[in-house]
């Protein structure tokens, strides 16, 4: 009985700071990718359902609305950001009672963050559909998905939080497992929902609030009885003001950076909409696919966020580069080994979403024309996740805008008045954004001391 206790309370967060540089990021990174993998899952499951079950009005319009729920809902990750990286970094430097007063600092400013950020985006839907240019047809049904989507916001906001304090101290175990858990749900809730009881746009919002709110319960059963230092209590919750302004001097430029890069690509998806449905729904099919493209980079600069921190937290720099590095290395690999079946079966993979043949073209041509530059991503990504782990989000930020925003709202303007109002060129700002941020990043990182940088 006392073995079976044990192993019940055993730990779960990793010290990055000695051992394997490769194996604390595959060990890491890898559950984050299959989390992430399954969260694409359902998320792919949604759009499939309304594309093949309720109309392609519907499938256009929620597969359009992203930029706008990314705007709020990057507002929020990039605070988080805030919190992990403080939290990583107390961490590393074994200050394991300045870990809690982030922690709970942390999910009482979510709270407060989440009422505000329902009632803006519920206030807000009407006129980003309007400014988005959607059309006729399809502009009832996104006003109703994004309503009740950011109704239950919160839930969303709690459980990025949650996996976010897990991750700062290397568990990127458990909050895979919930994904699963919410995946799975949600798939089972829409083909109940829609195909059964033929709710449309309104069952896939249902079922996705829903499934938010259960892996946020989970994780936060899990942070209630964990015995590791990031363990909460009620008697706890209270704002500790040193822990509050470093959270926000490393969150805010990052929450302004993903919020503004949201806003830039609601531009971009109000070119797209102007070629018609057809359009947007090949677009909408590409979309789902590129988030895919994105998982390996993304999950492996997630783990150098928290390898960079925890090592600058012991003020090991040497060590800290040496994993941006290898973790370079293995998102160019990861992206290569993906991008070759994205290229090769781009009409097949169209077509699971959407049949109609114009649709289907359109999807195929932004995939082949787009996916190879997914390898000049690898570059911004890593070096961001390094920044950030390092406590720099304010660099981030410039070069982000500078690209995202800046550059590619230039590029858009002068490509639809000047040169080629045709949807190819106008779909080819995204990776132009991306080559001038990769470049930026290169250039900063190589130059930037990350010892002056650390907030601990």
């Amino acid at each position: 009985m006392s073995t079976i206790k044990l192993s019940m309370k055993r730990r779960t967060d990793v010290d990055m700071t000695e051992g394997s540089i490769f194996g604390h990021l595959l060990t890491f990174a890898f559950p984050l990718l299959l989390g992430n993998l399954f969260q694409q899952f359902y998320n792919t499951v949604d759009t499939w359902v309304v594309g093949n079950y309720v109309s392609n009005e519907a499938f256009s319009a929620v597969g359009t609305v992203g930029p706008i729920v990314n705007m709020l809902i990057g507002f929020f990750l990039g605070f988080s950001n805030g919190a992990g990286v403080v939290i990583s970094q107390y961490y590393g430097a074994k200050n394991f009672e300045k870990v809690k007063k982030t922690v709970h600092t942390s999910i009482v400013l979510t709270l407060l963050l989440g009422i505000v950020l329902t009632v803006i985006g519920i206030i807000m839907v009407p006129y980003m559909l309007t400014f988005m240019k959607m059309p006729d047809g399809s502009f009832e049904e996104g006003i109703t998905y994004l309503t009740i989507y950011f109704s239950g916001l919160v839930g969303l906001m709690f459980y990025n939080l949650g996996s976010g304090i897990l991750r700062a101290v290397g568990d990127s175990q458990r909050p895979f497992y919930f994904l699963v858990v919410s995946a799975l749900l949600n798939v089972a809730l829409d083909l109940l929902f829609v195909i059964k009881f033929g709710m449309g746009v309104e069952g896939v919002a249902y079922a996705t609030v829903i499934s938010q709110t259960v892996s946020a319960i989970l994780c936060f059963i899990v942070l209630f009885r964990t015995s590791s230092c990031v363990r909460i209590s009620i008697r706890n919750m209270q704002i500790d003001r040193e822990c509050t302004s470093k959270i926000v001097k490393i969150g805010i430029p990052s929450a302004l950076q993903m919020t503004i890069t949201s806003f830039s690509n609601v531009f971009v998806q109000s070119y797209i909409n102007y070629f018609g449905t057809d359009c947007m729904s090949g677009w909408t099919a590409y979309a789902k696919l590129d988030a895919f493209m994105f998982l390996p980079m993304q999950s492996i600069s997630l783990a150098t966020t928290t390898f960079v921190g925890q090592n600058l937290g012991k003020n090991d720099v040497a060590r800290a580069k040496k994993g941006v590095n290898v973790a370079l290395l293995m998102s160019f690999v990861a992206t290569f080994v993906i991008m070759l079946p994205m290229v090769g079966f781009a009409p097949h993979l169209v077509y699971f979403f959407n049949q109609k043949q114009t649709v289907i073209e359109y999807g195929t041509l932004f995939l082949r024309y787009i996916t190879p530059f997914y390898l000049i991503c690898c570059v911004n990504q890593i070096y961001a996740g390094a920044l950030r782990g390092a406590g720099n989000t304010r660099a981030s930020m410039y070069m982000m805008l500078a690209s995202f925003v800046f550059f590619r709202q230039g590029y858009l303007f002068i490509m639809a008045n000047f040169i080629s109002n045709t949807v190819l060129p106008i779909a080819m700002a995204y990776p132009a954004g991306w080559l001038v941020c990769s470049l930026l990043n290169y250039l900063y990182y190589k130059r930037v001391d990350l010892a002056k940088t650390r907030v601990v």
